[in-house]
């Protein structure tokens, strides 16, 4: 081979490297990106994103940009798409930068997405580290085209979110076309949330019963701008503000209207998705979530779910926004028709008609008469002070509402007939579309040059090795970051991880102590940002960081108005700090005792909020969740009187007397609230906090448990405590007197309580702390028992 042929062989060689090399940093005029060269895509400087083709079914593709790294389950993130309603086949499409200035993806010759610009200037397309992917002027560095101003269903940190821009949920997991939901800004200049199909039109978030002051937006403002920054803050400007739970860290996010309707902050740790905010906590309310005719549930174990009612059955197993339809004909004779009674059941909108002061055989005979009423709503309005009547034309946005609340659902006598109360909804289980896309297009294959073609893989090939041998050298002579382990710990919690000076200084060297107990003492101090916090500092703790960061991250997810909120924490050396929100009213404990006494109706109020507290972590949280230590001093008040559980899930952290690896390798509460089970070394369940509960409420609503808590030193006392109160509850329903239970309330309360209230709780109260665990109720049951007055 003679020397010649050689240089000219190396140069070829050479030029296509560059080629291929510089396709991955920017696209110019008169070039493209095809879809069967897996090597044409963009990414950005810091390797964050990528741009190019991505396949999203058989032989269908999107141009997009993702997130370069793949999940855990080796999926990757889309966060913009070009042609996300219509695929480019696998074959023959291309994304080209014309010498025009305008960017054109073609599926063979026929034209799908252009971005319509045109310039006489010269003009690259480079993906940023921000991920925006912009079509820049090389002679003065302005943007002609940027992605950041067409998103889809995602925007990122620091993208603007303006009155030109909208986000589009996609159709399902598996199917990223333009779907129902819609985030954008209204005539009104408030940032809303649309549900909208063929059929109906609506908005739901913020809720649409208040008008725009009263759910905290404001309409006097012109930008109609929005932005989610950096450290986890997202601003709009009609007043809406919130904070991810991770607010502070410079993180990788994303904002997502997901398929649910639902608006969400993704944070991403450890190549997973962690939701740190979403907008809407009650999804059931979303509108239109399982389409006409359906209803909504939700659990802790299963999720949300989409059902067919009784005398309905599914338009379509495998898509729930179609909802149900009816197995019967609505046209036929009104007398042919009754009703069943839904409880707690409503469907938010689309009333035909109403009436303020209607009795029900009036309202039930109103519907029967119309052949377009599906179903009347008959329920009690404070505001008219009468019985209201509403029909109902179109069965949407069917939840359970948790209230008083009944739904008298229309169906032949036949199916009324059949059902019972255990049939409300039918087996017919609505699942979410996993369709597949597929594009087929017989195209003919241009011929192509095997010289070039060899030459193009040789020169790919020998890239590839110079890259392995560099990643290679750079991985034997890298050393290891003390700092790598503590970085991915403090990601995965989930929140603000604070150094030691940082928390001195917040606390004034820890001055201003509030509150001392078993776990650590609490002292009042100012973040950076002015947020008032406490800060509680653990006594000395034998466990690991990595077991105390475990924790932390179980801490943060958990997420209830009745629970404290936790900002933060410090783990550095030996010491474990915990940052969380500063309650003005102090504990429950000082609230009883002090100089302000509660009256009965906070008090009443506190005791529902504690149980829903409690019932979240036992049966709705992500985890298993016991509080081991209910008591006054661990309920914390606000301003409002309204009450949150401090300390929860925390017992394994305080001091431990035993170095045991067992989550209960000794007695944890305090005397005078702890069940049996600890005494007596029975297993321990969710029914040891039911217990300490039932104590707390029975100290709050009478005057022995109260006095006589610090001589409450063993269990027999405070056996006798619980007898002699439910000895006088019990002579006071065999004698129908009241002086009885008098004699056991807080003398402070006079007769200011009311008594159908009282006697429920007392009840309820009792309930709680029976010797069996098995006759407790749980505290779910509690919450429900506390709230219907019938009981």
């Amino acid at each position: 081979m003679s020397l010649p042929f050689l240089f000219l062989l190396v140069l070829v060689i050479i030029l296509s490297y560059s080629t291929v090399s510089s396709s991955q940093s920017v696209l110019t005029q008169g070039s493209s990106l095809f879809v069967e060269n897996k090597l044409d895509q963009l990414v950005s400087p810091n390797r964050l994103y990528t741009a190019g083709f991505h396949q999203t079914g058989r032989n269908a593709y999107f141009f997009a940009i993702w997130f370069t790294q793949p999940m855990l389950d080796g999926n990757h993130t889309l966060v913009w798409i070009a042609n996300r309603d219509e695929p480019v086949n696998g074959k023959r499409s291309k994304f080209s930068l014309e010498k025009t200035g305008n960017l054109v993806l073609t599926d063979a010759s026929r034209r799908i997405w252009t971005s319509e610009t045109n310039s006489n200037s010269r003009l690259h397309l480079q993906l940023l580290d921000s991920g925006n992917l912009v079509l820049t002027s090389i002679n003065n560095k302005s943007y002609i085209w940027q992605s950041f101003s067409f998103p889809t269903d995602t925007i990122l940190p620091n993208q603007p979110f303006t009155k030109d821009t909208t986000l589009t949920s996609s159709r399902s997991l598996t199917n990223f076309s333009s779907g129902f939901y819609k985030l954008y800004f209204d005539n009104d200049n408030v940032i809303r949330l649309l549900y909208n199909n063929d059929e109906i039109t609506s908005v739901y978030w913020p809720v649409p019963w208040l008008v725009a002051s009263a759910a905290g937006r404001s309409t006097y403002n012109n930008s109609r701008s929005a932005l989610l920054d950096s450290k986890g803050l997202f601003v709009s400007s009609d007043s809406y503000t919130f904070t991810t739970s991770d607010y502070g860290q410079n993180l990788r996010r994303r904002l997502t209207l997901d398929v649910d309707g639902n608006i969400r902050v993704y944070t991403l740790s450890q190549r997973r998705w962690i939701v740190s905010w979403q907008a809407i906590t009650m999804t059931c309310t979303i509108h239109g979530i399982c389409g006409p005719n359906s209803l909504c549930t939700y659990s802790a174990e299963s999720g949300r779910t989409c059902s067919c009612m009784h005398g309905y059955k599914a338009k379509n197993h495998s898509d729930s926004s179609l909802g149900c339809v009816p197995t019967f004909d609505f046209t036929k004779n009104g007398e042919n028709y009754d009703f069943i009674r839904l409880p707690f059941v409503e469907f938010y909108g689309f009333d035909s008609n109403w009436n303020p002061r209607s009795t029900f055989n009036e309202c039930m005979k109103a519907c029967l008469d119309d052949s377009n009423c599906k179903a009347f709503q008959f329920n009690f309005d404070q505001g008219f002070g009468s019985f209201v009547c509403y029909y109902k034309t179109l069965l949407y946005n069917g939840f359970y509402k948790g209230t008083r609340f009944n739904t008298y659902l229309k169906l032949p006598k036949s199916d009324v007939l059949s059902y019972t109360d255990q049939k409300v909804v039918n087996k017919s289980k609505l699942e979410c579309s996993t369709s597949v896309i597929e594009i087929k297009r017989p195209y003919d294959k241009k011929s192509t040059n095997g010289s070039l073609k060899f030459m193009l893989w040789f020169s790919i090939i020998l890239g590839g090795i110079e890259v392995l041998c560099f990643l290679f050298f750079y991985y034997i002579t890298k050393k290891p970051s003390p700092t790598t382990t503590q970085t991915y710990l403090a990601i995965a919690t989930g929140f603000k991880r604070f150094t030691y000076d940082e928390i001195v200084k917040a606390s004034r060297s820890f001055k201003e102590e509030i509150g001392r107990g078993g776990g650590g003492i609490v002292y009042k101090g100012v973040l950076p940002d002015d947020r008032v916090v406490a800060i509680k500092r653990l006594h000395d703790a034998f466990q690991g960081e990595a077991e105390f960061l475990a924790e932390m991250s179980t801490i943060g997810r958990i997420n209830h108005r009745n629970l404290i909120e936790t900002y933060g924490y410090c783990v550095e050396g030996k010491h474990r700090i915990l940052v969380y929100e500063y309650m003005e009213n102090g504990s429950l404990a000082e609230n009883l005792l002090g100089a302000n006494q509660l009256d009965w109706r906070k008090r009443f109020e506190i005791a529902i909020g504690v149980a829903k507290g409690l019932a979240y972590l036992h049966e709705e949280c992500l985890e298993w969740v016991l509080h081991c230590d209910v008591k006054p001093h661990n309920i914390l008040l606000d301003a409002d009187y309204n009450p949150k559980v401090a300390d929860f899930g925390l017992s394994k952290l305080f001091h431990q007397d035993s170095t045991q690896d067992s989550a209960f390798s000794r007695i944890r509460g305090t005397r005078g609230y702890m069940a049996p089970e600890w005494v007596f070394n029975l297993p321990i369940t969710s029914k040891v906090d039911v217990y300490s509960y039932g104590m707390v409420v029975l100290e709050m609503i009478t005057r022995e448990n109260r006095l006589t808590r610090d001589q409450a030193t063993d269990y027999s006392e405070q056996k006798r405590l619980v007898s002699w109160i439910r000895e006088k509850v019990h002579e006071a329903s065999e004698s129908l007197k009241e002086t009885q239970i008098m004699e056991v309330l807080d003398p402070v309360m006079e007769e200011e309580f009311e008594k159908i209230e009282m006697k429920n709780l007392l009840r309820v109260a009792l309930q709680c702390v029976e010797e069996d665990k098995d006759a407790r109720p749980t505290m779910s049951e509690v919450v429900k028992m506390l709230l219907d007055k019938d009981c």
